[in-house]
């Protein structure tokens, strides 16, 4: 999975057009692999985070930075079998090569053509329900728009290190925690209180936010169960309790079917049960669970493949 592999791969007449536009010799070209060892390195601590990045084992990613060392006269990192900094000189050094592949690949997308369609292999992380009720579907149009290109759909209710399974983007909701992390904000995510028919007759609708500690409320075990809600631009806490209790939102949803208690979901995961009528809505007088957004965090936001722009484009819009 060679992050920067299309530069290079184009035909020799598009090569050399690519070169000229970019301000790039032959003999820089060669250098482009060694050049993006040393920025996925960096950005990511180690040398074999940067060769899972780029599909390379750590010993033929040393070699690359090994002999990018020995082209520049200098030597650009402290290395370890477990940290890695840049010296002075790779701290002067690192703009120039950032500026480099920045270069390069606008010169692939000025002879690409706006026609030319995703390639290459595109690995995605997504939620468990998210990934099943949304993404699956979705990517099958996706593929058949592409046919050079292949998904691999990464599904867990916890987040993934995107960085160390070499993930080329992942779909989350709620704000950036990791600051080494970019996020584009795909669409709003809007989520309600929902439980059963049955729960409901038994235990009656709450209408006001602190009638939710009389009731079941299904949620991820943590040391202080709080739900979230905004009230008239104000963020409000409050405490839950209940008798079941997942790490999972599938088990979570199933369990809000079978009338066990209260749920918190997003509405795109809940449509058919309250179409069917398996879930109801509970509407609060005095409080809204707040909306998260989907986002899309990618690991950097210099060269990000074409393939990522255009299944982002397509994802966007199918989600509106």
């Amino acid at each position: 999975m060679q992050r920067y592999a299309p530069i290079w791969t184009l035909s020799p007449p598009r090569i050399s057009s690519a070169l000229v536009r970019a301000g790039l010799s032959y003999e820089d070209m060669l250098e482009l692999a060694d050049l993006a060892v040393l920025i996925e390195a960096v950005q990511h601590g180690s040398l074999s985070a940067a060769g899972r990045r780029l599909g390379l084992t750590p010993l033929v990613a040393s070699r690359r930075l090994a002999a990018l060392e020995a082209e520049v006269g200098v030597r650009l990192v402290h290395r370890t079998t477990r940290s890695l900094s840049l010296t002075p000189e790779g701290e002067a050094f690192l703009p120039h090569a950032e500026a480099i592949l920045l270069h390069a690949e606008d010169a692939r997308a000025a002879v690409a053509g706006s026609d030319e369609g995703a390639s290459g292999l595109l690995r995605i992380a997504a939620s468990v329900p998210f990934g099943r009720k949304v993404l699956t579907p979705m990517i099958g149009g996706f593929l058949a728009a592409h046919p050079l290109a292949k998904v691999e759909l990464l599904l867990s209710d916890t987040v993934v290190d995107i960085t160390a399974q070499g993930v080329d983007v992942a779909i989350r909701f709620g704000e950036l925690r990791d600051s080494n992390l970019v996020a584009r904000r795909l669409a709003h995510n809007k989520r309600g209180l929902y439980a059963s028919p049955a729960y409901l007759v038994e235990r009656g609708a709450p209408t006001r936010v602190s009638e939710l500690r009389h009731h079941e409320c299904l949620a991820v075990p943590t040391a202080t169960r709080q739900w979230v809600f905004e009230r008239k631009g104000k963020t409000v806490r409050q405490a839950i309790s209940g008798r079941f209790a997942a790490d999972s939102m599938e088990a979570l949803h199933e369990a809000s079917l079978r009338g066990l208690g209260i749920v918190q979901l997003s509405e795109w995961n809940v449509r058919e049960d309250v179409v069917a009528g398996r879930l109801k809505e509970i509407g609060l007088s005095d409080g809204a669970v707040p909306d998260q957004g989907i986002w899309a965090v990618l690991p950097t936001k210099q060269l990000i493949p074409r393939k990522v722009h255009l299944f982002l484009d397509s994802l966007s819009n199918h989600l509106s």
